[in-house]
């Protein structure tokens, strides 16, 4: 297999179109899980605004003071599992998406550790760190997220790196890149989308609100069988140990704040920040993903701010970083090469 080579776009489309049909009729049926009448999940919390970016955010010190009062004596190194592993003299950041921890990694970081000192760290909300942590009056939105990622980058005295982002850490590290533009050399975005809802005729995000609804019905409902039903869809591949791996990672999660976090992901909208990201960018798309249609990756280039490429993987779902690591890691060679 050559992997530089693109996937032929009209073959794509043929495909992203029967498995786009194919996907919504599985989550027809995840809607229809019988609900478990004991015992139900904790509370449902109000949903989410949009995110509109912060046009005038505090002080770097509030976050930090903000971020030692939910933490206690716990550093954020700590608390959020901070690892640096290898011994090159660039850094670059490899950041999980939802419903997963830096162990989602555990199989491309060997490729890398000889050229970079690489960065690890786990999302407040994954399954791996204390729940405890979780604020919910302070996640509403991904600009939290991004206040963690730069603070575990000031902990580190890192003052530039290239940064793997996957789904929503994605769009957290084009957040941080606004931000911080002077920290980040290359931000390369695995399965990114600015919003995962259908806009009429003029954005095509994947889903329809009524869709998304039903799959927060069925995770309130019953989230062990949600997640059985969920995880082979994400991770698309026939790949079983991807699946289990997944299923591993969304079980360690509090089914609350899953849910949470599900509502802030998929009712933002972050179009409009797209032409302040001015760092070079780097969009991997996998030739099938249930959640990202390819149309977005079409999209972001068109209205990223700065110099942006995509690269198609052939490959399927959303979680190749599972199904296809050593695939992966070749494909992310390769970008942070250009």
């Amino acid at each position: 297999m050559e992997y530089s080579n693109p996937i032929n776009t009209t073959q794509l489309k043929e495909r992203l179109n029967e498995i786009e049909n194919k996907n919504r009729i599985l989550l027809w049926l995840i809607s229809k899980i019988p609900k478990r009448q004991t015992p139900k999940i904790k509370p449902i919390y109000p949903k989410h605004k949009s995110i509109v970016p912060t046009s005038n955010p505090l002080p770097h010190q509030a976050f930090v003071d903000q971020l030692s009062k939910n933490m206690g004596s716990t550093s954020i190194l700590d608390a959020l599992n901070v690892r640096v592993e290898g011994s090159g003299d660039k850094y670059l950041v490899f950041a999980h998406g939802f419903g997963t921890d830096q162990s989602a990694w555990q199989r491309v970081l060997p490729y890398f550790t000889r050229n970079y000192k690489v960065i690890l760290y786990d999302l407040v909300c994954a399954g791996s760190v204390n729940p405890d942590y979780f604020d919910y009056r302070r996640y509403t939105a991904l600009d939290a997220y991004v206040d963690d990622l730069l603070n575990i980058l000031d902990s580190l005295h890192v003052t530039r790196c290239a940064y793997v982002g996957h789904s929503i850490s994605a769009m957290i590290g084009m957040l941080a890149s606004i931000r911080r533009p002077e920290l980040f050399s290359k931000l390369i975005l695995i399965g990114a989308s600015p919003r995962f809802l259908n806009d009429g005729e003029n954005y095509h995000g994947g889903f329809e609100q009524g869709e998304i609804e039903h799959v927060f019905s069925a995770m309130e409902a019953n989230y062990e069988a949600w997640v059985n039903g969920f995880a082979p869809l994400a991770v698309g591949a026939d790949v079983p140990a991807a699946v289990r791996e997944f299923s591993r990672t969304l079980f360690n999660m509090r089914p609350d704040i899953t849910l949470f976090v599900s509502r802030t992901v998929f009712n933002s909208d972050l179009r409009g920040i797209l032409g302040l990201v001015k760092v070079p960018c780097c969009i991997m798309q996998t030739a099938r993903d249930m959640s990202v249609p390819a149309a977005v990756a079409t999209y972001m280039k068109e209205h990223l701010g700065g110099k942006s490429t995509i690269q198609w993987l052939d490959t399927e779902g959303h979680l190749p970083h599972l199904s296809a690591p050593s695939y992966l890691a070749h494909q992310l060679e390769i970008a942070l090469s250009q």
